[in-house]
């Protein structure tokens, strides 16, 4: 069990009754610490898991739900991905291509709440995994699970931003009736300008961050309404039939087997469905955080997985033609089908809207991949982790790692003058994202089953089959998204996914081998012990 002590420590650790247990009414260990001045029971709580509080707590529920949700923008998610659903399916691909996955993103998210109830860390996935392994691979297991995330925070924020800059172009394309239509050095160009403002944006205060969040929350949902109502409305009497809307399918992958092409259109789900876990990454700037990420978690996921149902739907009764979306000379098939459907004026008007929702996904996303790199730097785990882990004198943000994040970011967005080379960049960040979320989660169901004290969200009896299910779809997703797009294909058109994420498992492998088992023990905590040791709580 994460289990409590009685003893002595540099912060003084006092047995309390259950009833009396500010966090989980469990009989946890109620911390009064005057050295330190921890002033609520999130910090208490952090002090239990090994760290101090070094961030003000300045998010409340509702701002961190609006972060959850904000990360997974539903209108810029659909508008980016449109194509998969297209492709593998036309109308049917589209709207049952999401609906499906949402059902098994749900129980991801939910198996996720319960360990970030359980332990509102930071650092997240990786302490999850530490915490749950058997304790000869509990280091390992911290490790290849960081190295997991990071790796998809970090492509996530890069794939993210570049859709903004295809947006852009295409906003550009349509307002000059395509007479100006930009490579992709000048995309590349407008993504770093777009990650230079997003990097400043992300190095502010944490109250500061807490407030513009809800601000992105209210623009991300009001395009995404606006976007639906204009498509049904201004469609007219050219909307096609329920059963077409719904059931048509078409095959456009190159696959002979519908059954698989089908199956490919998954891939727009669980690239937009990603990033909840930032919940779990900002849970030390909560409020109430044991209780505030898990319901972000839930509540950001179902609701993105619902509107974007719904907002495809609407997209799925507006296309006509679903070849003609697939041929179009914009970056981006969602420009088209808005042109087609609201005329010129119109299209812009929502595309606008449809830019700023994904702009700032963008931003809360840099935030949430700063935090990861934070804490996998406290914990002494990234090369000059002494840099990253410093937290800002004046914002008391960790702002040097935010430009790391910026910077690798640029770096990866140079993959953009390959079309190719950059759908493998968006498939491995949800590969490697995916990765980190079902390692705790099957720990959670082997090792981890007597080891875990709930939180207050806790799955119960159903944390098993519920895991079980979550772990058997991330196999499933990460195997689907290392096929190529073609049943016959080259070196040009290749899926490089696995590539990326397997290079990055060799560079952590080999790393771990031939130095980091020597010296990386896992989360490393900073609560001193009278006796000068900083064992954690646990």
């Amino acid at each position: 069990m994460l289990s409590t002590t009685k003893e002595k420590t540099a912060i003084d650790v006092l047995p309390v009754d259950s009833a009396d247990d500010p966090l989980t009414n469990t009989g946890r260990t109620a911390i009064i610490n005057p050295l330190v001045n921890l002033a609520n029971a999130d910090d208490v709580r952090l002090a239990e898991l090994g760290y101090k509080g070094e961030f003000r707590r300045e998010f409340s529920l509702f701002e961190t739900v609006a972060f959850a949700f904000s990360i997974m923008s539903v209108i810029g998610g659909v508008s980016s991905t449109l194509s998969f659903g297209l492709a593998s399916g036309g109308h049917l691909g589209m709207v049952w291509g999401w609906f499906i996955p949402c059902l098994f993103v749900m129980c991801i998210a939910a198996s996720m709440a319960e360990l970030a109830s359980s332990m509102p860390t930071s650092a997240g996935l990786y302490y999850f995994s530490a915490k749950l392994a058997p304790k000869r691979y509990s280091a390992l297991a911290s490790w290849i699970t960081g190295w997991a995330n990071i790796t998809g925070q970090v492509t996530l924020v890069c794939s993210t931003d570049y859709t903004v800059a295809q947006m852009i172009t295409a906003a550009i394309a349509v307002s000059t009736d395509n007479t100006i239509l930009l490579g992709a050095g000048p995309t590349y160009g407008i993504l770093l300008a777009i990650l230079l403002v997003h990097g400043f944006m992300c190095s502010a205060a944490t109250r500061v961050l807490a407030r513009i969040n809800l601000f992105y929350g209210f623009i991300i949902a009001g395009a995404t309404v606006a976007a639906v109502i204009a498509l049904l409305i201004c469609s007219g009497d050219n909307k096609t039939s329920t059963r077409t809307a719904f059931f048509s399918y078409e095959n456009n992958t190159g696959w002979r087997n519908d059954g698989w092409a089908f199956l490919l259109s998954f891939a727009a789900p669980m690239w937009s469905l990603t990033g909840y876990d930032s919940a779990a990454h900002i849970s030390e700037e909560v409020a109430g955080a044991a209780r505030a990420a898990p319901i972000a978690i839930l509540v950001s996921v179902a609701a993105v997985g619902g509107m974007g149902w719904i907002l495809l739907i609407a997209a799925s009764f507006a296309t006509v033609s679903v070849p003609r979306l697939l041929g179009t000379d914009l970056a981006l098939p969602m420009g088209q089908l808005l042109l087609d459907v609201l005329g010129k004026r119109g299209m812009l008007a929502i595309w606008s809207f449809t830019i700023i929702a994904q702009f700032l996904c963008g931003a809360a996303q840099a935030v949430d991949a700063s935090r990861v790199v934070f804490a996998f730097a406290r914990d002494g785990a990234l090369p000059g982790s002494r840099w990253w882990k410093r937290l800002n004198a004046r914002t008391q943000t960790p702002v040097n790692a935010v430009w790391l994040v910026i910077s690798l970011s640029a770096l990866c967005g140079l993959l953009g003058f390959s079309t190719t080379a950059f759908s493998s960049l968006a498939g491995a960040s949800v590969i490697g994202l995916y990765t980190s979320y079902a390692t705790p989660i099957f720990l959670r169901i082997t090792s981890g089953r007597r080891k875990l004290v709930p939180g207050p969200f806790s799955l119960g009896k159903w944390c098993m089959p519920i895991g079980a299910v979550s772990v058997l779809w991330v196999a499933f997703v990460v195997l689907l998204l290392s096929f190529p797009p073609s049943q016959t294909t080259n070196a040009v058109q290749m899926n490089y996914a696995s590539v990326i994420v397997l290079a990055v498992f060799i560079f952590a492998g080999c790393s771990w081998l031939f130095s980091a088992r020597k010296w990386f023990v896992g989360p490393l905590p900073n609560i001193i012990r009278d006796d000068g040791s900083s064992k954690a709580m646990l």
